[in-house]
């Protein structure tokens, strides 16, 4: 499309990570659609060989030089906390709205901050403490802990949020040592192989409308990784990062077109109580990179 190739990198990477972020959403959807029909770990398989299968197809003439790592270990490591991650999160979609859910899992950017200094001894100054506790706040008004509304499966976005936090820690540590690829080629083939183990033993005979949405989700997960690798590809992490929250508007968008749920207003607070929270953080990093006497490892 010629307007397409008129508009600025930064232009192009936010247009990349909004379709991602979209993607995904819908993603998360079919998974909820999915979660009372057929076994969990048929939804991950679905979800992870359908990543694996993209980045087969789109890197085949490099993938043996993409496999190639200096941290196997971590390697791994990586692709069991992205795996976990997913789990929690389609764990919570069973009994939660895909805007609670998606809230409380978008508290991984600030927890990645925290564990930065905690884990990695970044310097995490006063400000950034209020920012990350403020989210923390935030995801406390929509779990409500105490309240009649709480259980303890309200915690499984949560999880997922610490895995996710666990992930991009592990891959912040690698720096860039290594390529990105590298990484979404070994969670892909981690992810998948685990699943291809553990699914035989719990398959659940789907319909033929559950095998074309599993179908359509492995579809989409792959889109929307691939959509997110064209976007950091386009423009700086910093400048497309804060448009990553754009989706908790297309899950609760989608949460209303497919399962007619509305977020309640505890939600609603909560839910802009984490991202005002992000994205503050967010602008804390985006100095410390600028200000001369930053010497913080980036991503």
């Amino acid at each position: 499309m010629i307007w397409f190739s008129t508009l600025t990198a930064q232009s192009r990477g936010i247009l990349f990570m909004l379709t991602s972020v979209t993607f995904f959403s819908l993603m998360d959807a079919v998974a909820k659609r999915l979660s009372g029909e057929i076994d969990l770990s048929q939804i991950l398989w679905a979800r992870y060989g359908g990543q694996l299968l993209i980045l087969v197809v789109l890197f085949a003439p490099r993938l043996k030089t993409l496999l190639k790592t200096q941290h196997p270990n971590l390697q791994i490591l990586r692709g069991l906390l992205q795996l976990t991650a997913a789990a929690c999160f389609f764990a919570a979609l069973k009994t939660q709205g895909l805007a609670e859910a998606t809230a409380v899992a978008d508290l991984a950017p600030v927890l990645i901050t925290l564990g930065a200094a905690v884990l990695l001894g970044e310097n995490v100054g006063a400000r950034r403490i209020m920012g990350i506790i403020a989210a923390l706040i935030g995801a406390l008004i929509i779990i409500r802990p105490g309240a009649a509304v709480f259980s303890f499966a309200s915690l499984w976005p949560l999880g997922s949020a610490v895995c996710l936090a666990g992930y991009a820690l592990s891959t912040r540590y690698i720096g860039i040592k290594e390529n990105p690829f590298t990484a979404l080629l070994y969670s892909g083939l981690i992810c998948t192989a685990i699943m291809s183990l553990i699914v035989p033993f719990r398959w659940v005979a789907p319909s033929g409308e559950a095998l074309m949405l599993m179908a359509v989700m492995g579809a989409l997960g792959a889109v929307g990784q691939w959509m997110m690798i064209r976007a950091y590809a386009a423009a700086e992490a910093s400048a497309i990062a804060p448009f990553s929250y754009a989706g908790l508007l297309a899950a609760s968008g989608w949460g209303m077109v497919f399962f007619h749920q509305l977020p309640d207003f505890w939600t609603v607070i909560g839910a802009l109580v984490i991202v005002a929270a992000g994205l503050y953080v967010w602008h804390r990093e985006k100095q410390s990179r600028i200000s001369p006497t930053a010497n913080l490892p980036q991503k």
